[in-house]
């Protein structure tokens, strides 16, 4: 059965939890974005976290039909809700949108947040946003004593494309964890220089071995 949206609307007003969620997942097989957009934005406030995380997940693709509303429904979410998991949704979906205007908002939650999981998505959405601002953020990510925010930050700013990350994410080439080892590679395709080549090199022949294959296949 194709989804409709009266259908969608009413199992969102549902008492049982099972239909609410349900309705959501549904709202993403609507081909009429504009009724998608209204009825997720109904969604992003229920009771139940999941049903929020949900939708709040679908404004990446959604978002695009009001980006002002976006950022609004977004910062609400990204300050207000009570659920981690719901917080880094709003967070991965601010970068997918692209939304800058949004920096302060993820650069205040990141120093106030005790959640790892709120740091690590906003610190992986930095990259993503590309706003030159987040390099300060990004600098002080990588002294995170979580392993999973530190290679986040290395991944972020090889996409923030400055150079002056290389020579920060030249002592992570010697890094015990090969995953950062691994990410320090991409990273320095991304940033380009003869230092960032010479890291390259250095790394093609890491113990390794997909450390070292990533690294050749940018050399070559």
């Amino acid at each position: 059965m194709s989804a409709n949206s009266e259908s969608i609307k009413q199992m969102l007003a549902s008492e049982d939890l099972g239909e609410r969620l349900r309705a959501v997942n549904q709202i993403r097989e609507l081909e009429d974005r504009k009724i998608a957009f209204e009825l997720v934005q109904t969604a992003m406030n229920d009771r139940n976290a999941r049903v929020r995380y949900s939708a709040v997940s679908q404004i990446d693709t959604l978002g695009t039909e009001d980006l002002q509303l976006s950022l609004e429904l977004l910062r609400d979410r990204l300050h207000n809700d009570p659920e981690p998991d719901v917080q880094a949704a709003a967070a991965d979906c601010l970068g997918a949108l692209k939304l800058t205007e949004a920096f302060e908002d993820l650069q205040q939650l990141y120093h106030n947040t005790p959640e790892w999981l709120v740091k690590f998505s906003i610190v992986a959405t930095l990259g993503e946003l590309g706003d030159p601002r987040s390099f300060d953020l990004l600098t002080e990510a990588l002294n995170s004593d979580n392993d999973l925010v530190q290679t986040a930050a290395i991944s972020s700013l090889g996409e923030l494309g400055e150079s002056r990350a290389v020579e920060l994410l030249v002592p992570y080439a010697t890094n015990p964890d090969w995953q950062i080892r691994y990410r320090v590679v991409q990273a320095m395709n991304n940033l380009g220089g003869d230092r960032a080549r010479a890291t390259l090199e250095t790394l093609a022949k890491d113990e390794v071995e997909a450390v070292a294959t990533e690294a050749q296949s940018y050399l070559s």
